[in-house]
């Protein structure tokens, strides 16, 4: 991978997140990671009925976006609560060994359960979702270790147990197709 593009989708207000996470990406993937001025507006992957953003439609839009640049990616990132036709709710979601990823930190604070806000959770869950995702950029699938990124996760306490690092089976794959 040469290069991490992080796109705003819909209106960002926490911006600060999206510079952390640059930052961690970059040193996970050891490539550079920007954070882009524009923004992708995301009304149109609004679903009534739902109250929320299907995240496929913003998935599509963000290839049409996407640099041609060979091994590069385009991760968008939202505050918007997305979704999946046959799930209640996604974290994020990419395109299996493709350009692009979008996660969504709506989920992932502590406030949407009712607790008292708590940045460096939220930090964290954000790094460990973008991570996931995009290894599934590299065609990684979901991993039957549970203390690695790429296993699967449907609610946050299972996000806060597993690491925010490849297993050793996931990082080679990740190296050998990077």
């Amino acid at each position: 991978m040469s290069a991490i593009h992080l796109l705003p989708v819909g209106e960002v207000t926490a911006l600060e997140l999206l510079d952390g996470l640059a930052a961690e990406l970059a040193g996970v993937f050891h490539v550079s990671c920007h954070v882009r001025t524009a923004l992708l507006d995301a009304s149109f992957a609004f679903d009534k009925l739902r109250g929320q953003y299907y995240s496929t439609a913003i998935l599509e839009r963000l290839s049409q976006m996407a640099d041609p640049e060979r091994g590069s990616r385009l991760l968008g990132v939202t505050e918007l609560d997305l979704f999946a036709p046959v799930l209640t709710f996604v974290f994020g979601e990419a395109q299996l060994e493709g350009q692009c990823a979008v996660v969504s930190w709506h989920r992932l604070r502590d406030e949407f359960y009712g607790l008292p806000p708590n940045p460096e959770v939220l930090t964290e869950r954000l790094a460990k979702e973008a991570v996931h995702e995009l290894g599934h950029t590299f065609g990684l699938r979901h991993c039957s270790d549970w203390r690695c990124v790429m296993a699967s996760t449907h609610a946050v306490e299972r996000l806060d147990l597993k690491s925010a690092g490849f297993c050793a089976t996931c990082a080679r794959a990740v190296t050998a197709r990077g």
